[in-house]
C-alpha cells in the first residue's frame, strides 16, 4: 500500500498533583481550550477535552508518528507551564506524574464525548479516585490499590510533567 491510514483514538486521564481541587471553573474553561491548542500545534486531533476540579479527560486522535507517552507529555507539560505562568496564585501547579490511557473504538466515540461533557454532574456522585479505578478495571489493567495514587514513582522519564 502506498499510504498509511490509522484510527487511533485515545482517552487520556490525568489528575492534579495530590489530586488538589485547584481547577476552578474559570481556569477549566481556558485550560481545555489551551490543551486543544497544544494538540493541534503538535499535529494530533483534540476530539474533546474536559474534566473537573482535580483532573482532566482528553479524547484525542493520534497519528502514527506520535506515541501515547509523547502526547501525554506534550499536554501535561505545556499546560502545567501555562497554568503556572498565567495564574500567579498557581505558580507551583503540577499534574500527577502518571496518567491513564485507554483506547476508544470508533463506535464508542460519541459515548465517550458525552461522558467527558458530563463531568461536573458525574462527580456529584463519584470521586475521581473511584472513577479512575473503574477505568482500570473495565480495561483489565492490573494495578496496586496501595500505591495507585502514590506520587513517589519518578522512575519513568516519559512522565516528567515539568518539561515545558
Amino acid at each position: 500500500m502506498a499510504h498509511t491510514y490509522i484510527s487511533n483514538h485515545i482517552h487520556l486521564v490525568f489528575s492534579t498533583k495530590h489530586r488538589e481541587k485547584s481547577l476552578t471553573p474559570e481556569i477549566r474553561e481556558r485550560l481545555w481550550k489551551f490543551l486543544a491548542g497544544i494538540a493541534r500545534k503538535n499535529n494530533f486531533e483534540p476530539i474533546i477535552i474536559g474534566g473537573y476540579d482535580d483532573h482532566c479527560h482528553a479524547l484525542v486522535s493520534l497519528p502514527s508518528s506520535i506515541t501515547i507517552a509523547k502526547a501525554a507529555q506534550l499536554l501535561k507539560g505545556g499546560s502545567s507551564k501555562w497554568i503556572s505562568d498565567t495564574f500567579p496564585e498557581m505558580k507551583n501547579f503540577y499534574w500527577q506524574n502518571g496518567y491513564g490511557a485507554f483506547s476508544v473504538s470508533v463506535s464508542h466515540i460519541d459515548r465517550t464525548v458525552a461522558y467527558i461533557k458530563n463531568q461536573e454532574e458525574h462527580h456529584k456522585r463519584q470521586t475521581f479516585e473511584n472513577e479512575y479505578i473503574g477505568f482500570l478495571e473495565v480495561h483489565h489493567i492490573a494495578f496496586d490499590k496501595k500505591t495507585i495514587f502514590s506520587e513517589d514513582d519518578t522512575s519513568n522519564p516519559d512522565l516528567d510533567t515539568n518539561m515545558g
